[in-house]
């Protein structure tokens, strides 16, 4: 005989179900065996990541520098805050903490060791700035002496003139080079790190490189700076296939850049060029080759996928109001320590113990599908945390262990609705296939709202809560997506095929789907068991005129009336027969 529909789809769930599974572990294993960091080791781990509070990790202290020495104000303080926390969250690390201290500190804290990119995101002031090129040069140009030896750098004259014969008209005006400033060009060592100009004037011509060394610049005064951007991403070039930065003026900076574009466009070289400075340093000086009006330029550059990515992140919150120094960069440790991780995990076992007692308890063999059930859902809650802490950098605090072990509670919630519906199934009188199908129908709608329910909670509460809630809001979300998918391809799929086997098919009492105890006095429309009189002292009787009078109560107010009209037509019935 073939194979029943229902059994068939149950089979299809639990492979469903495997599949997925396998999935999972599969995806974990590449990051673990096959991705591999620059170290050598694997990307990904089989254990969830642990947060700060659990964990330790990196503190960066940076300390703010204002360009004449006064103290930065609040404002600009909680400002580089926001936008190094959304460095650190787009670097793919979560759980972070990013706070002021003293007033001119900004203490960033970080779970694990901080890789060296992470720390460039953070130490990095991205103050991108728009200068024009006024003149270019190669690092390696010396001068000859009167006494005609070479001098690469030679000291200025102090006796130079250092003010312009004539007033400058705009940033691309060659009136900027002064005498004082052409002797300082060719004094200027790129490989000097005393050369720092991060700091230099806005609105002053500045000397400088780009990040190898290759080409000096004398450039004009800011045009335009990062504060302009409202958004910035990285991709490849099509013409030239070379990964480049597209950059989104807002309305402000696309009217500033167009009246630069249209100076510079058709100017002589280097005229014709702008420099994107990034730190004082030279990213990028293209030649203008159009009038841009749009407010999209690109930087292109020695770009890789990586650089150009981090770049994008960095400018595309915009520019650090202030430049920051590094003044200590040291190893933490946990802020609540593994005592307080194993005090959470003794709850969780703790918890589980409960709900496995209470559904071996009240649901005897149902039980153990319930347990079973809790089982698979840690599994795939366990591996799915790995997953997410190589991909998106997912911590597990003690907030989302938390978050884990609330959701149990809620876990047990859909079976006790599931297993209570087909119960009232078996009431009615129906099979315990039947029971089973019917129970599932019902109650998979209830289970759904409530699942939405507390995935819209997780879902508010992640967006509006502080940081530290957070993991919380996103271990409960997440373990309730679980929750319902074991729900469809586990517990349903084991009860339609437990309902076939003997021991579950035929009702037996330590089953937990025996129609006698759970009263199912109900045959059908209308009818009911005859009451046993001679029973009625003993304990059956009064469990069976129990469960009828139960029966009763749940009959609908049609039924009843049915019911008496039944009753009426058998008594006339009866009189005619006695006549």
């Amino acid at each position: 005989m073939a194979t029943s529909t229902p059994v068939r789809h149950a089979w299809r769930a639990l492979l469903g179900l495997l599949v997925i599974t396998a999935v999972l572990f599969g995806i974990n294993a590449l990051g673990v065996y096959i991705f591999k960091d620059a170290n050598g080791n694997g990307q990904s781990s089989w254990s969830p990541e642990l947060a700060l509070d659990l964990q330790g990790g990196t503190q960066i202290i940076l300390e703010a520098k204002t360009a004449d020495g006064v103290a930065p104000t609040q404002e600009q303080m909680n400002q580089a805050v926001t936008i190094i926390r959304q460095r650190v969250d787009a670097s793919g690390v979560g759980e972070a903490d990013v706070t002021t201290e003293g007033g001119t500190n900004i203490v960033v804290q970080i779970p694990g060791e901080a890789d060296e990119a992470t720390r460039n995101r953070i130490e990095s002031a991205a103050q991108l700035q728009l200068r024009a090129v006024l003149f270019t040069g190669s690092p390696a140009t010396s001068f000859v002496g009167d006494d005609g030896n070479e001098t690469p750098y030679p000291t200025p004259d102090p006796s130079l003139p250092s003010t312009p014969t004539a007033a400058p008209t705009n940033g691309s005006d060659p009136s900027w080079i002064t005498p004082a400033l052409q002797a300082e060009f060719l004094a200027y060592d790129c490989a000097n790190p005393d050369n720092d100009p991060a700091n230099a004037p806005a609105d002053e011509p500045l000397i400088t490189c780009d990040p190898d060394g290759a080409v000096k610049y004398i450039l004009g005064p800011v045009e335009l700076d990062g504060s302009s951007i409202s958004d910035a991403t990285f991709g490849l070039e099509q013409q030239t296939n070379r990964w480049a930065v597209n950059l989104v003026f807002d309305s402000e900076g696309t009217q500033i850049f167009g009246e630069i574009s249209q100076r510079l466009y058709g100017a002589t070289a280097p005229l014709n060029q702008f420099a994107f400075v990034l730190d004082g340093y030279v990213l990028s000086a293209p030649s203008m080759n159009g009038v841009i009006l749009d407010g999209k330029p690109s930087i292109t550059g020695s770009f890789t996928q990586e650089t150009s990515k981090t770049l994008a992140d960095q400018l595309k919150y915009g520019a650090l109001p202030l430049s920051f120094e590094v003044v200590s960069s040291n190893t933490i440790s946990a802020t609540l320590g593994s005592q307080q991780l194993q005090i959470g995990l003794i709850a969780g076992l703790i918890g589980l113990v409960l709900v496995a007692l209470y559904s071996l308890i009240v649901y005897r063999a149902l039980g153990f599908v319930i347990i079973a059930s809790l089982i698979v859902m840690g599994v795939l809650t366990y591996i799915t945390l790995c997953i997410l802490a190589w991909r998106m950098g997912f911590r597990l605090s003690l907030a989302g262990v938390a978050g884990v072990i609330v959701s149990i509670g809620f876990t047990a919630d859909s079976f006790i609705i599931y297993f209570e519906r087909i119960r009232d199934e078996l009431r009615d009188g129906k099979s315990i296939t039947a029971s089973v199908e019917d129970g599932w129908s019902r109650a998979k709608r209830t289970i759904y709202i409530s699942k939405s329910i507390n995935i819209l909670a997780a879902v508010v509460l992640y967006i509006l809560a502080d940081a530290t809630v957070k993991g919380f809001a996103f271990t409960l979300g997440l373990t309730t997506v679980i929750d319902v998918l074991i729900f469809i391809l586990f517990t349903h799929p084991v009860l339609q095929l437990l309902a076939r086997t003997k021991f579950f098919g035929s009702g037996h009492p330590l089953s937990g789907l025996d129609p006698e105890s759970l009263g199912a006095v109900y045959r059908g429309r209308a009818q009911f068991r005859a009451p046993v009189t001679d029973k009625a002292t003993t304990s059956a009787g009064r469990r069976a005129a129990k469960s009828r009078g139960e029966a009763e109560r749940r009959q609908t107010i049609a039924e009843r009336k049915q019911a008496e009209l039944n009753a009426a037509k058998a008594s006339d019935n009866g009189k005619k027969a006695d006549d």
